[in-house]
């Protein structure tokens, strides 16, 4: 009896996992049950090439940091590195600077920001937008950004109507994304308003087969660490105009005739007594951070290539799997050349708040770290500049960034990395749901 009882019930064992095998509902709860995680480092910058490490290692061995240590222009590895991103983004002069925050700060007091002069700006951008107004004496008006992540080009024209005493429009291009620009720059030129450009994310991107940062009077680009172009820390303000090239250098520590050893300036004339007149902010870079910028010019569209085919490809995969839940920003038509260095979505509408951060906080457990550009923390949500407040309803702004994420894509990571990223990205947000 018992050697009975033991074969049936071994029967009955075998018939129960050859139900499950062929249940559907059983297999796809043993396939949602398997995570994936991404164990690569979300912040790893583009590495410095091997002539720059060398070249940082000669002015080292020299002691000569300091720009102005040579005996000529050409000597000058900050003046030959101005020289290259100049024809890089084709503008005929450039003043190399600490940080691209000091670049957008002078851009304001070279085109005539007086003291508690309105600037208007865009209510999406980094804090260091606001900041550099703030630096440079002005106060801070904000412009809806939309769906885009870029300026809203109506509310542009409404914010010039309701301050006619605003003399500046500071359009920054976040991410790389511009707005029409031509309807920005007409609607500045309707209401003589100075347009000045941060490009900060932009070097690269092209407005009808331009190099960003020429429909302004004057632009900025960075080459802070997440940056296409890797100082640490350090930024230049570029520009046609012959008075605010003059003004840039002697405003960043061109002092006494120290203007003779810069490549992108204006001839001495134009500089005539402006080391008397205008304040030496110290604002220069040193030769230590040109030595390891100047090679990565040489790189950029090598890798912008490669940024953007892994942007294509992760950008379609997240389409095809979860399009209905996900919008990726357009391009404004116009743009002729992007650069795609990182990620951005908006989550549905249906998506509730908690589900949001439900999300948000599941790509973080595992390995996949997704910035809310509207949490409570982000340096990139208005809410959080006390020190330049909006006055301003901004209802556009705060639901767009309620739920716009942003997702970071290192050039050194491989490209099965990526197929992971968007694993996660998918599966966190079914996860949310659930």
């Amino acid at each position: 009896m018992n050697y009975k009882l033991a074969i049936a019930l071994i029967s009955l064992v075998t018939a129960s996992e050859s139900i499950l095998s062929s249940n559907p509902t059983s297999q796809k709860v043993v396939t949602s049950s398997k995570r994936t995680f991404l164990s690569r480092d979300i912040k790893t910058p583009d590495p410095i090439p091997m002539e720059g490490q060398k070249a940082a290692l000669e002015i080292m061995s020299t002691g000569r940091l300091y720009r102005y240590n040579v005996k000529d222009a050409e000597s000058s590895m900050v003046s030959q590195c101005e020289k290259e991103v100049a024809a890089y983004t084709g503008h005929k002069y450039c003043v190399a600077l600490n940080s691209c925050g000091s670049a957008l700060m002078l851009m304001l007091k070279c085109t005539g920001l007086e003291h508690g002069g309105e600037v208007l700006s865009n209510a999406f951008t980094f804090g260091a937008v606001p900041s550099a107004i703030e630096h440079a004496g002005g106060k801070a008006v904000y412009v809806e950004s939309n769906y885009d992540h870029v300026m809203d080009v109506n509310d542009l024209e409404m914010k010039l109507v309701a301050y006619p005493n605003c003399k500046h429009v500071m359009v920054s291009h976040m991410r790389g994304k511009l707005a029409d620009m031509d309807a920005v720059a007409d609607a500045c030129k309707r209401h003589g308003a100075v347009l000045v450009e941060d490009c900060a994310h932009s070097l690269g991107v092209q407005w009808h087969g331009t190099h960003s940062g020429h429909k302004g009077i004057v632009a900025a680009v960075s080459s802070q660490s997440y940056k296409m172009l890797n100082s640490g820390e350090g930024g230049f303000l570029l520009t046609d105009d012959d008075d605010i090239a003059a003004k840039a250098a002697v405003y960043a520590g061109a002092y006494e005739k120290l203007a003779n050893k810069h490549m992108t300036v204006p001839g001495e004339e134009v500089f005539a007594n402006l080391p008397v007149e205008i304040p030496n902010y110290s604002l220069r870079m040193s030769a230590l951070a040109a030595a390891v910028i100047k090679p990565q010019v040489a790189t950029l569209d090598e890798r912008i290539e490669k940024y953007n085919a892994r942007y294509y490809k992760v950008s379609q995969m997240l389409e095809e799997r979860v399009g209905h839940l996900i919008t990726i920003p357009s391009l404004t038509p116009g743009v002729t050349k992007m650069v795609h260095d990182s990620l951005q979505f908006n989550l549905d509408k249906s998506i509730t708040e908690e589900q949001v951060e439900a999300f948000v906080e599941d790509c973080g457990k595992h390995g996949l770290p997704v910035e809310l550009f509207g949490s409570k923390s982000n340096a990139r949500n208005f809410v959080n500049w006390g020190f330049a407040p909006a006055e301003d309803p901004l209802p556009l702004t705060a639901e767009m960034l309620s739920r716009a994420a942003d997702v970071r894509m290192p050039l050194m990571w491989d490209d099965e990395d990526f197929e992971t990223m968007v694993d996660v990205i998918c599966e966190s947000l079914e996860s949310a749901l659930e």
